[in-house]
């Protein structure tokens, strides 16, 4: 086979491989890459993104991080994370042909940060993490980065890009630190200097040489408040996050049974956690979304859990349509109320409420029902003896 059938060969392969990865045709050598760049900021900020930079693909000092973190098995159950060799940390591994990475963020803190506040650890009403009170993020951002690659070909015609939203092994934090958009902060969460840290992350590999922006560096100083703040004790040091001991992680990656040592430290939280960002300094200049999509649906900004737990599988599909909280399937929604409930205010409510599941079909569920009621019967015990 000729060289230039064999090229071919490869580029429908590619193609038939993975269709959302468009292959240049030029080399864009008439294309004035600085006044792209200039006009894929402003497309970006007309489309809703806040920020947005773009960077080099040399990630090989968070490629050292991730390889120590995984060494220590710190990921626990997600084994996703040591899938793919160097894929993650090298982008044109992943996408062959990748100059460039433009990494956007869009705000989506739903309400004042002073009602999150108030309602962690309430006597009976859920906490369920700001990102997953509206409409599932990685929709909307997708599809918002899609439009900016269209504005971009529409301008110089075909180019090679593929769009990335918490979907695939990219080390988005690393990308958007070398982007300019922020620095990783001790909590491990990304946090700009002038918006805090209530915002999601997406990417746009592309082939085009883009000029690059300068990284962020860190700006968290002495402050250990994150550290400080966490239930659970999971920033077991300064920039270091044992993802074991995380409620994010216990509540959502984690298909099997919660540690009993963890289960009174989560309180009400029911899925994922945001003590380290409510706590953080720099949040004090983070501004509510104006995003419709991030509005909260079906109360679940301050849901009672008694109430949340009375739903059946039916109604919970109906009202988790179109959410992030999906992904962790119903079971593990009743998992996580059970010990919600456990450590909520003892009331005939909650218990009665624990009562109707205590022989689920679940063994899951049963469990953290059981334990649970033991918590009740423990303090209903100790305010007898008083």
């Amino acid at each position: 086979m000729s060289a230039g059938k064999d090229c071919i060969l490869r580029i429908i392969l590619s193609l038939s491989l993975d269709p959302t990865l468009t292959i240049s045709t030029n080399a864009y050598g008439n294309t004035d890459m600085a006044a792209l760049k200039a006009e894929v900021l402003q497309w970006s900020t007309e489309l809703g993104f806040q920020q947005a930079g773009v960077t080099d693909i040399d990630l090989s000092v968070a490629e050292e991080r991730l390889r120590s973190w995984l060494s220590a098995r710190f990921h626990g159950a997600m084994d996703y994370m040591e899938r793919h060799g160097s894929k993650r940390s090298r982008p044109d591994e992943l996408v062959p042909g990748t100059l460039r990475v433009i990494s956007v963020r869009m705000d989506y803190l739903p309400e004042d940060q002073t009602a999150a506040r108030g309602l962690l650890d309430h006597e009976s009403r859920a906490y369920v993490s700001r990102y997953a009170l509206g409409r599932d993020y990685h929709k909307v951002l997708r599809k918002r980065l899609q439009k900016l690659a269209n504005r971009i070909e529409a301008r110089i015609g075909k180019f090679g890009y593929r769009v990335f939203v918490d979907s695939a092994p990219v080390l988005e934090k690393a990308i958007a630190e070398k982007a300019g958009i922020g620095w990783i902060g001790k909590h491990t969460n990304l946090i700009n200097r002038d918006d805090g840290s209530w915002f999601f992350l997406g990417e746009l590999y592309t082939d085009l040489p883009l000029p690059v922006d300068q990284a962020e560096q860190s700006h968290c100083g002495s402050c250990v408040a994150c550290i400080d703040v966490c239930p659970t004790r999971a920033i077991v040091a300064p920039y270091t996050l044992d993802a074991r001991r995380c409620i994010s992680y216990l509540t959502i990656e984690l298909k099997d049974s919660i540690p009993v040592e963890f289960r009174k430290a989560i309180g009400n939280r029911i899925y994922g956690c945001d003590d380290c960002q409510i706590f953080c300094p720099w949040n004090k200049f983070a501004r509510t979304s104006g995003e419709a999509d991030f509005a909260p649906r079906h109360g679940l900004e301050s849901a009672e859990l008694a109430d949340l737990f009375s739903w059946d599988e039916e109604t919970w599909l109906r009202r988790t349509e179109g959410n992030a909280i999906r992904r962790i399937g119903y079971e593990r929604w009743l998992r996580n109320l059970a010990v919600a409930l456990g450590n909520a205010r003892t009331t005939a409510e909650v218990v009665g409420a624990l009562q109707t599941r205590q022989h689920d079909d679940s063994e899951l569920v049963a469990e953290h029902v059981r334990w649970a009621l033991r918590q009740h019967h423990s303090k209903q015990t100790e305010t007898d003896n008083v």
